[in-house]
């Protein structure tokens, strides 16, 4: 049988692209077929059920999504990647009672900046490796592409209860990119499901978001309604909330497979995980100080942060919540701000708090 001659030196190729990834610094790279699966066609049902929310931008390209080969004909292989990215110090933990109001990854540089350079280099490189004409197409939450489902077809990890990708010794606290390509590599082997009867993250859930164990609905997690939606919290959600202001790392907190020493102790020689590290002020990002933050103030505190996504109005949308579960009536006089303002969304939001944390409510 004749064999093709790209396909002669597949194993070989396939382990240099995985060899360059991690020289970039990456920390995990694996290889899946493009092909759709369960996994995939799941999209369909999940967008019909309502579960996306205002993320409308989901079923726009749900196609695309289900399947690559509508996104890119001639794809052979999906190349996945993996970098961890810090999680909370020990004080910081919400499992342990302390307060944090700001997811772990959204502090620090825009991991979309961080990820991206390294995925785009890898696509380049790949041509290089390959020695010949090859297309690739690079993405990191940019396009149309369920990058978890072929990061834990690529042996990666599996995708646990909460919906996250773990990795049985990185955890859950990684950030995924892909790179579709024309070039037919070798394919690695998925990972075995471990959360076994675990179900640590869906008795922790505030909002009861995850109406399953890998089903999560979107509109009741806190981390949609604080990022992605552009609506007001719904009022049965708001107490839930906390002192959730961007993000939500509840499911991960509790998840016996984040229990592992900091990854921040692995060498770090390109310091990807040392760019990604948070901005002290966001840390615990105190409810005062978040109040008091004009647009200007917010546009300079968020600069090359994820924290934009919220923009300035979703964020002091959420600080409001946040602010009427406090249960610290010296923050009224920063609500009334907002009560007497001209916007309508936050003014009710304010309105909500001020009668959350003073006897007499509104003034």
């Amino acid at each position: 049988m004749k064999v093709e001659a790209g396909r002669q030196r597949g194993p070989s190729l396939s382990l240099r692209v995985k060899a360059l990834g991690q020289a970039l610094g990456l920390d995990r790279v694996g290889i899946a077929s493009p092909e759709e699966s369960v996994e995939t066609r799941f999209l369909s049902e999940w967008l019909d059920r309502g579960y996306a929310g205002e993320m409308a931008y989901m079923a726009a390209r749900r196609e695309e999504r289900s399947s690559p080969r509508k996104l890119m004909p001639g794809i052979r292989s999906v190349i996945a990647v993996a970098l961890a990215h810090p999680a909370p110090t020990p004080v910081e933990t919400r499992v342990g009672g302390a307060r944090r109001a700001v997811a772990a990854y959204a502090g620090g540089e825009d991991y979309h900046d961080v990820l991206l350079d390294r995925v785009r280099a890898l696509a380049e490189g790949v041509k290089v490796l390959a020695e010949k004409k090859v297309e690739t197409r690079a993405y990191v939450d940019t396009g149309p592409v369920l990058e978890r489902v072929f990061a834990a077809r690529s042996g990666l990890g599996w995708q646990g209860k909460n919906t996250c990708l773990i990795d049985s010794e990185l955890g859950s606290r990684l950030l995924l990119g892909v790179v579709l390509t024309d070039l037919e590599l070798d394919f690695d082997a998925p990972e075995p499901d471990h959360c076994g009867t675990c179900r640590a993250c869906l008795d922790a859930c505030p909002t009861e978001a995850l109406r399953s164990p890998y089903v999560l609905d979107a509109r009741r997690c806190i981390s949609y309604t604080t990022i992605e939606s552009k609506e007001g919290i719904p009022l049965e959600l708001r107490e839930a909330h906390g002192d959730w202001m961007f993000g939500c790392d509840i499911c991960q907190d509790v998840c016996p497979w984040n229990r592992k020493p900091d990854e921040r102790e692995r060498p770090d020689p390109l310091a990807l995980r040392e760019r990604l590290q948070p901005d002290p002020r966001w840390v615990r990002a105190e409810l005062r100080w978040v109040l008091s933050l004009t647009e200007d103030d917010w546009r300079e505190a968020t600069r090359g942060t994820a924290l934009r996504r919220s923009r300035y109005r979703g964020l002091m949308r959420n600080a409001l919540v946040a602010a009427g579960n406090s249960q610290d009536p010296g923050l009224a006089p920063l609500l009334q701000r907002f009560l007497e303002g001209e916007d309508p969304l936050l003014s009710e939001h304010a309105g909500w708090a001020l009668d959350r944390l003073t006897p007499e409510g509104r003034s």
